[in-house]
């Protein structure tokens, strides 16, 4: 009897929402609403044009050169977010500091930050008149108007989770840094720090508000992919835009599945090697 009480109770405790099948369907309503339907919506008016015309839209010079710089800019703005990313998360991880809270909090202000205001701090710091700009620009490092170049919140776990005594062991080992960094730390590391870059990437890859202020946006050299759209929905050139947020859409889902991918693959071979 009591056995069977306690399952019954068990079982209650479990369904602490509503049954399966109606928190199922809330969830498919939900993501067809936000992100199944308007994505049809794009292959639905992409294909509206021939495939003369779509390799038309997506190869011309303009569209061709922002892609480069789009894809280029977000993947090397993620390649740095990895590595200060890292260094942000281990110093508030393994070192305890005055102010370390106060640090730990304005990680996340960027989360919060409106991404036009920071176009416009951006530009007031390195802009040519600007307070870092004034200074760069007699050199010959023009900052602003210009190509430019969440990693931290996905590494502390993970670096939390990462005891010591590992470290401690591979030293006792006769291993040195750079050989306790490269098989103790860095696979131990690798799924978390895909996660947080491709996060980092499809940010970069996004971004419009705080680039429009700080880029110049000029055609075939500062015009980003996501300024291009505007332009063609600006001129009523539905179909153009949509081709081209098509093709933007595709291959970020590619890059993003490839890293994600790469970090599930390395996270099974840190398990199955534990």
């Amino acid at each position: 009897m009591s056995d069977t009480r306690s399952a019954r109770i068990g079982s209650k405790r479990r369904r602490v929402l509503p049954g399966f099948g109606l928190t199922l369907g809330c969830a498919l309503l939900y993501l067809s609403l936000v992100v199944l339907i308007p994505l049809s919506g794009l292959f639905v008016k992409t294909a509206t044009l021939t495939w003369t015309q779509f390799w038309a839209i997506v190869t011309a010079d303009r569209a061709l050169a922002s892609f480069g710089l789009t894809f280029g800019a977000a993947f090397g703005a993620a390649l740095i977010d990895l590595i200060f990313g890292f260094v942000v998360a281990w110093t508030l991880v393994r070192y305890d500091f005055p102010g370390r809270q106060v640090v730990d909090a304005l990680v996340d202000l960027p989360f919060a930050l409106p991404t036009a205001v920071s176009g416009i701090a951006l530009t007031a710091v390195y802009a040519g008149n600007g307070w870092i700009g004034r200074y760069l620009e007699p050199l010959g490092i023009k900052t602003a108007f210009s190509p430019l170049p969440f990693v931290v919140r996905t590494l502390q776990p993970a670096l939390r989770d990462l005891a010591l005594e590992t470290e401690e062991a591979a030293a006792c080992l006769g291993a040195g840094r750079w050989q306790t960094f490269r098989r103790v730390i860095a696979p131990a590391l690798l799924p978390a720090a895909c996660t947080g870059g491709s996060l980092a990437f499809a940010r970069a890859l996004g971004e419009y508000g705080s680039v429009v202020f700080i880029a110049g946006n000029m055609p075939m050299k500062t015009e980003i992919t996501s300024l291009l759209i505007v332009t063609k929905l600006e001129q009523y050139d539905y179909a153009g835009a949509t081709a081209i947020a098509l093709v933007m859409l595709v291959t970020s889902f590619t890059i993003l599945s490839v890293i994600n991918g790469l970090g599930w693959w390395s996270g099974r071979r840190y398990r199955e090697a534990h």
